[in-house]
This record gives C-alpha cells, sequence and structure tokens, in this order.
C-alpha cells in the first residue's frame, strides 16, 4: 500500500541575483547581490504518476522567473521584488502556497544579511 501524501514542495535555496534594489542613491548606481529562497508549496492530490517533466513544476520556470522578474526592474524595497515574487509563483500549475525570503547580503559588515520574508497560501 502506498503512503497518502499529505505535503510535498519544491525549495530553492539561494538563487543569486544582481539586482538594482534599493532606496539610496548610492544602492540606486549599482547593482547589488540579492539571494532568494523560495519554498513553493504543491497540491498534493496531485502528485506526479509519471517520471515526466510535464506531469509536474519545471524548477527551471520557477528560477528563469525569479531571475526575470529581478533583473527587470529597479525595486525599492525587498518587499516589492518579494511580492512580485510571491505573486508570479502561486500562478504556477500546481501550486498551493508559497514562501519567499529575499537577502541583501552586502548591506552591513557587521550582519550576514537583511532579510524579507512573506509567505502565501497553504504552507
Amino acid at each position: 500500500m502506498t503512503a497518502p501524501i499529505t505535503r510535498r514542495s519544491v525549495i530553492m535555496s539561494e538563487i543569486e541575483v544582481l539586482c538594482s534594489i534599493g532606496l539610496h542613491d548610492f544602492e540606486k548606481q549599482a547593482r547589488q547581490r540579492v539571494l532568494i529562497d523560495l519554498e513553493v508549496a504543491l497540491d498534493p492530490a496531485r502528485e506526479p504518476s509519471s517520471d515526466q517533466v510535464e506531469d509536474t513544476l519545471d524548477y527551471d520556470v520557477i528560477r528563469e522567473g525569479v531571475i526575470r522578474i529581478a533583473s527587470e526592474r529597479h525595486h525599492d524595497l525587498q518587499e516589492t521584488l518579494a511580492r512580485r515574487i510571491l505573486d508570479f509563483t502561486m500562478s504556477l500549475k500546481d501550486v498551493v502556497g508559497v514562501t519567499v525570503t529575499t537577502s541583501k547580503p552586502d548591506v552591513y559588515p557587521d550582519c550576514r544579511a537583511v532579510s524579507y520574508r512573506i509567505s502565501s497560501g497553504q504552507m
């Protein structure tokens, strides 16, 4: 007997993007490193029954979308960037919840990163 699936997710850690982000004039002069983490909750009832990528959410679609969103324009706030990534990811096949964390690792010398986290749906 096969155990029922009650939760499934895709986790992507530290997608690194050079991003135009920040309020300060010096931040608008050059792109900064931003690390993006995602946990994407998928509909447990739609677990793939085959070993074919067509039957599931293609990780490339997530990664490429995140990079495109982060790179295509300036964001004053991490909050705005994270929200755009969340909205994009929630629109994908079988997605029932998303947590997005954006991190700016080069802001302060005495701090590993300044991060923002946002979630929606069934996490």
